[in-house]
Formats: structure tokens, sequence, C-alpha cells
């Protein structure tokens, strides 16, 4: 399975901003929740686990990985992608975030190709400033699809 076959339909979004970190994970997860790959307690459980925990998702500078434990309630394997063009803090001690990558993981092993992927095209530095610089769902969409 490529990565980009992980994106249920409407899920990669360019949004201008995001008023704080709770609404960053609302724009990211919204197309999990409409498509049906996570439920609302789902959602609610990242926000809970990023209070009780601090945001333990933040994979490098500006990119994060919202996500929780299967059993909070994702229903199916999945990602979304939502490039937010002015940065949100996620706590006073975290780096700023521009571009969410929300994880929908059914289970313990489902996921893991994906990750793989993912990681495989974040390391690369032109495709990490591409998706960050991109002005389009569809030019985000071609950097996912090329990994």
């Amino acid at each position: 399975m490529r990565l980009i076959d992980y994106f249920p339909p409407s899920s990669i979004a360019i949004k201008s901003s995001a008023a704080n970190w709770q609404q960053a994970i609302d724009l990211s997860m919204a197309s999990l929740l409409r498509n049906k790959y996570v439920s609302a307690e789902y959602v609610q459980a990242i926000k809970d686990s990023t209070l009780s925990n601090g945001p333990y998702y933040i994979l490098a500078p500006q990119v994060a990985m919202p996500h929780a434990r299967p059993e909070f309630g994702a229903l199916k394997t999945g990602m979304s992608l939502t490039l937010l063009k002015e940065s949100v803090a996620f706590g006073e001690k975290s780096e700023p975030v521009k571009l969410l990558i929300g994880l929908s993981a059914a289970d313990s092993d489902s996921h893991i190709g994906a990750i793989q992927a993912l990681s495989e095209l974040l390391c690369e530095d032109e495709n990490l400033s591409a998706l960050l610089s991109a002005n389009t769902e569809h030019q985000l969409a071609a950097i996912i699809s090329r990994a």
C-alpha cells in the first residue's frame, strides 16, 4: 500500500491558521472524523493526552502527528494532512507547528507501513520544505504520492 492510499477523500487541506493547538487538532482530525476513521472521543483523547503528557507527537521542527491509542476510538487506519499557513504553538516549551499529520491506527500493526513511508518522506529536507511551502492541496498530494 502506498502512503497516499492511507489518506481518505478530502483529507489533505491548507488552512490559514488555528486559534490554538486545540483547534489545530480539530482541523487536523476533521476529515478522519467526517470519514468515520475516528470517533469524537478519539479527538478528545488526543487533547486530554496533550494536556497530561505534553505534545509527544511533535516529530520534527514544524511537524506534528496527533494521535491517540486505538482503543480511544480509532475505527479505521488512515491519515490526514493539514498545512497551517501560520504556525501554532503547542505549549510554551515546544516548537511551533505548521504541518499536522493526523493518524488513526485501528490496531498496533496496520499503520507501520504508513509510518515508515512517512518517515522516509520527511527525512528528506527538500520534501519537508516542499510540504511546508505548498500553496495548494494538489501540491501536497503530489508530494505524498511520490513516497
